[in-house]
């Protein structure tokens, strides 16, 4: 992968859009968790039991769970892919992967790699078709009783459909599912940190991430500073082709991205809320294009605070006490990912543990590597990815009883 890093990157940028500087740290991150589970399978030790019993022993084995269907969305189509599979061949599993109809080119690439570094036939296999074969798809992975474990990553309403179908075999799951994570920005906050922070956390990959902020509370004191400097930084944002030398933010994915952008920032206005930067497609570089924006005033009701907007559009919210913004971030059916930005480390420790979400970013807007674990908690799924944790969700552990040894 390193050796073709350019070539991926290229692809990657070509078929789903994203800047290429940022493809090619995709291609770094996803190679990054191929490295990972290559140790970390040297790991994966069973165990002896002490018996209570002196003529016998209890071992413990961990086995490959066997063949696995990964389903990967078109957001990251290079590192969805190797957070899973790397953890799946490490286990030694063999996949399926079945990639975004939106961006399948990745996942061929990583397909004729596999068999460049000498992979034998079956062990990598990868699944395309058309939007309107997907159920078919995903039925047939569900039903087949050779398939032991699917792992998904997408809507969490697709999810619970694969759930309820996976139920007829009995297929062990993984799911990272839809997130509406909250980033609060306390009084005693270090406003500079808290900017570059919701920056690289919303604006990546033009909010099209799962664990993307989508809603941002900014306590009273601090609020008239943050919203400055943030629409400052906003503006410094450049949109262009992901080809383009110095572009920050790239297309949306499909219309129907812009689209849903487009009917959250007018449910907002309609209800009070203040755009302060951007609200609009830039129509001159083309119809996906979508200007970076910022409102104000956000009404707990809005859309955009009941649903994952998914582009780079900031909502924010004025609040006055840690409890109250506490009951707002955690109002919602998702836990994926949540951020607060504070110099006090007490209350550091005092809202990550009270914040539902699988994730915590304190004072950072990047979170994910492949030594953490990734996953949500609620209705953004289970399992994690990554980690020495992220192996486990594809093994087995098998107890053998040995008797009669005296």
């Amino acid at each position: 992968m390193h050796d073709n890093k350019e070539e991926l990157a290229a692809i990657l940028t070509s078929e789903q859009g994203k800047p290429l500087a940022e493809a090619r740290g995709e291609i770094n991150y996803g190679a990054s968790f191929v490295e990972w589970f290559a140790e970390e399978g040297k790991r994966t030790y069973g165990d002896i039991i002490p018996s209570p019993f002196a003529d016998r022993k209890i071992v413990v084995l961990k086995q490959p769970v066997g063949v696995c269907t990964l389903i990967t969305p078109w957001n990251f189509p290079n590192a969805m892919i190797l957070r899973k599979a790397g953890a799946a061949l490490a286990a030694g599993c063999s996949v399926i992967v079945k990639p975004s109809e939106e961006t399948p080119f990745s996942a061929l690439a990583l397909a004729e790699l596999s068999q460049e570094a000498g992979f034998p036939d079956g062990v990598f296999n990868v699944v395309t078709c058309e939007k309107e074969q997907a159920k078919e798809v995903a039925d047939a992975v569900c039903n087949h009783n050779d398939i032991a474990k699917i792992s998904f990553t997408g809507s969490t309403r697709v999810g619970k459909l694969l759930m309820q179908n996976a139920a007829i075999t009995v297929k062990k799951l993984s799911l990272e599912l839809g997130g509406n994570a909250p980033l609060i920005v306390f009084n005693s906050a270090d406003i500079n940190v808290a900017v570059a922070g919701t920056i690289a956390a919303k604006f990546r990959n033009t909010g099209q991430t799962c664990v993307s902020p989508n809603r941002v509370f900014v306590q009273d004191k601090k609020y008239d500073e943050y919203v400055s400097k943030l629409a400052k930084a906003v503006s410094g944002l450049k949109l262009g082709d992901g080809f383009t030398e110095g572009v920050s933010l790239g297309p949306l994915i499909n219309a129907a991205a812009v689209e849903k952008i487009e009917r959250h920032i007018k449910d907002a206005t309609n209800s009070g809320a203040k755009v302060v930067l951007g609200g609009q497609r830039e129509s001159d570089l083309g119809d996906w294009y979508f200007q970076p924006t910022l409102l104000t005033d956000i009404p707990k009701n809005a859309l955009m605070n009941c649903e994952e907007t998914f582009g780079p559009v900031v909502g924010i919210t004025k609040f006055s006490e840690e409890e109250e913004v506490l009951k707002l971030a955690n109002d919602t059916q998702f836990g994926l990912a949540g951020y607060l930005f504070t110099e006090d480390y007490r209350q550091i420790w005092r809202v990550s543990e009270n914040l539902h979400c699988g994730i915590v970013g304190a004072n950072e807007g990047l979170l994910s590597t492949a030594s953490a674990p990734f996953g949500g908690t609620k209705q953004s799924g289970f399992g994690k990815e990554g980690s020495k944790y992220g192996i486990d969700d594809y093994i087995n552990i098998k107890y053998v009883c040995m008797g009669n040894l005296l």
